[in-house]
């Protein structure tokens, strides 16, 4: 089978692998016949796989659609070029030096159009680095939020971008310099059970659900019961049905400025969410349950549907209008209120194979290859997250237009943008449709190229990067990031030492964001009361063969090992004495060295319970949490006013 090996190794698929424990793993060829067919690479017979490997090596050789280099440095062409010039955003023609097939990139950071003998390409240019937050007076530090479990003063169903606005004034008052926010992607509209931000239908697009009309002047929604537990099933079609009602009363002059777009892609996306509208009664989740007519965005029963529904594809785009608007505002909210950095935005992994996105983008996105984790010892059979991404031939062939629109797209929050799983920059475990998903394969994207494009927009954008980068980083990924200052992440529960101790706070690396904990980890109380446990005990998920009662003594070993790193002097407290842990916990993640400390708002008010149980569906109520009061009031409490000065604080101390 050697050759359908050559054939994998073209294609980008890595047929061994080293997994979390440091053991070599081997693709079945069968695994790699299914991917490669998958990618487009016919591969089930020798003759096929000859044809495949040498329309990608001619694919490979031509000249592509976007080169990408560093500033200055030098670039390799599939030829020898006679001249070569650069057209740059500023309209000036510049001739670029050439030495054969090589070119030298041009110095100043941007986006160019290049001539080569008549041929023609675009060039991105990257920076040396990615902005990093400024370190005068004090080493930045800021809260993580989950925007639908914020409350503010009026009872609402869930937290939109009006109670981020009021909760980014709040605690910049309180001397937090950024807030960092849950993926804002655009969802299926209204519709009540696909909601968790990672699985979003659009990631070039916005959640028109977290919009409110008060943040452009228009009347506001009407007060809704406020529960503990958002019902999601109840909320979003409410929301959808109350976003037609503020459109079908706006004034002919304000419907026509907040509609008017000759953006293409907005349009489509507009066209997706009408259709999804008109096909979701019938029972359709999204495009590939349509009519097949319907499956090609630019075809004629699309433009039909279109011609005939004006005003429907009106409104979604002015549910994206209102949106964007909305963001705009809270950002606003945010540097008026004195943050240092802001918002900083949330890119998901992937999107839903049924959405927006791998409908109108479907020259570019993985077809028939879900994105996933292969097994490991947390995880014997592996992880399908069901969910679909990009695919590294479609990127190269579209000049990576729709990767640069997503990562602008992110970056548009203001102050930032973390990468979800960081990993997928360099590699992303797919697995072939039907199959089990031990029998994937590590799939390689253009490391290089997309580290230098994410590069350029935080450039351009004035914005940070932290990548994402918990568990075994791929072969050169830590080294690459680190090189252009994107920020990893030290998280305090994976920051521990070989002797299993928490690592002291010194011993944090500098171009790092410590944080407090992520979405779906467990808090700092509900980690020392022991809330975790609980609920592995009651949906079954104590590691096999181990009792409660294992599990708790093994955590009383741990309080003692964490107490020990947070304070040397104080007795431990009791397993339900809490606010002191919180406390020692957030004084520890202050001391760091790291250029931006993170505690998420669950940490800072001191709550037992996550945002989300990774690995659960509805037996653990994931992204449904409200806040117990409105942000103002939570944080009056003398006590978390006194975790916020502690931050404060020592920022401005060790700096």
């Amino acid at each position: 089978m050697e050759q359908l090996h050559a054939l994998a190794r073209a294609a980008g698929l890595q047929r061994e692998w080293t997994d979390v424990e440091g053991r070599c793993q081997t693709v079945s060829d069968a695994a790699l016949a299914a991917v490669l067919q998958a990618l487009g690479h016919d591969a089930q017979s020798e003759r096929q796989i000859a044809r495949s490997l040498a329309a990608l090596q001619e694919r490979r050789a031509a000249l592509p659609a976007m080169l990408v280099a560093d500033c200055g440095a030098t670039l390799s062409l599939p030829f020898v070029p006679r001249r070569a010039e650069a057209t740059g955003e500023d309209g000036i023609t510049r001739p670029l030096v050439s030495d054969g097939p090589h070119l030298i990139a041009p110095d100043a950071p941007g986006y160019y159009d290049l001539a080569l003998d008549g041929r023609t390409a675009k060039l991105a240019v990257a920076p040396a680095h990615c902005p990093l937050p400024a370190q005068g007076r004090r080493r930045p530090w800021g809260v993580s939020v989950q925007i639908p479990a914020l409350r503010a003063d009026q009872t609402t169903a869930f937290g939109t971008f009006v109670e981020l606005a009021k909760t980014a004034q709040a605690l910049g008052s309180a001397g937090a310099d950024a807030l960092a926010i849950n993926p804002v992607h655009a969802l299926f509209p209204g519709h009540g059970t696909g909601y968790s931000p990672y699985s979003p239908s659009s990631r070039l697009f916005l959640n028109g659900a977290l919009a409110d009309p008060v943040l452009v002047g228009l009347p506001g929604f009407p007060p809704e019961a406020g529960e503990p537990l958002i019902d999601w099933a109840t909320a979003l079609p409410q929301r959808l049905a109350q976003l037609r009602a503020v459109f079908a009363a706006l004034d002919p002059d304000r419907r026509a400025a907040m509609t008017a777009s000759d953006d293409p892609m907005l349009r489509r996306h507009a066209l997706f969410d009408a259709l999804d509208c008109h096909f979701r009664p019938m029972g359709a989740h999204g495009w590939r349950d349509w009519p097949a007519a319907f499956h090609d965005p630019a075809g004629e029963a699309a433009a039909r549907f279109a011609a005939d529904h004006p005003d429907e594809v009106a409104f979604h785009i002015f549910v994206q209008d209102l949106t964007r608007q909305g963001l705009e505002a809270a950002g606003a909210a945010a540097r008026d209120a004195g943050m240092a950095i802001g918002l900083i935005g949330d890119l998901a992994v992937g999107v839903d194979p049924s959405g927006s996105d791998a409908w109108s983008l479907r020259h570019t996105m993985l077809d028939g290859l879900t994105i996933g984790a292969p097994p490991d010892p947390l995880g014997p059979l592996g992880q399908n997250w069901s969910i679909t991404g990009f695919s590294p031939d479609g990127l190269r062939e579209s000049g990576y237009a729709p990767w640069i629109a997503m990562i602008r797209a992110g970056l548009a929050a203001g102050g930032g943008l973390r990468i979800d799983h960081a990993f997928g920059l360099a590699r992303l475990w797919v697995i072939p449709a039907g199959a089990a998903t031990q029998d994937g394969a590590y799939l390689s994207y253009p490391f290089d190229d997309l580290v230098r494009l994410a590069t350029l927009e935080a450039h351009r954008a004035g914005g940070l990067v932290i990548a994402e980068d918990l568990g075994t980083a791929p072969h050169g990924f830590t080294a690459a990031v680190t090189e252009r200052r994107m920020l990893g992440m030290q998280v305090l529960w994976f920051e521990r030492a070989a002797d299993h101790g928490f690592v002291g706070a010194q011993d944090y690396t500098p171009l790092s964001a410590a944080m407090s904990g992520t979405h779906d980890t467990v808090t700092v109380a509900g980690w020392w009361r022991g809330r975790d446990l609980d609920w592995a005990e009651r949906l079954g998920r104590l590691p096999p063969g181990m009792t409660r009662a294992e599990a708790d003594a093994i955590r009383e070993w741990d309080r003692g090992l964490l107490w020990s790193t947070l304070d040397h002097h104080a007795e431990r407290p009791a397993p339900d004495d809490t606010d002191p842990v919180v406390d020692a916990a957030i004084a520890h993640l202050a001391r760091t060295p790291s250029c931006l400390a993170l505690v998420s708002l669950e940490d800072l008010i001191g709550l037992d319970e996550q945002p989300n149980l990774p690995g659960t569906v509805d037996t653990h109520p994931n992204w449904r949490r409200r806040l117990d009061a409105p942000i103002s009031r939570l944080l009056a409490d003398a006590r978390v006013e006194q975790r916020c000065a502690t931050l404060t604080h020592i920022r401005a101390q060790d700096a």
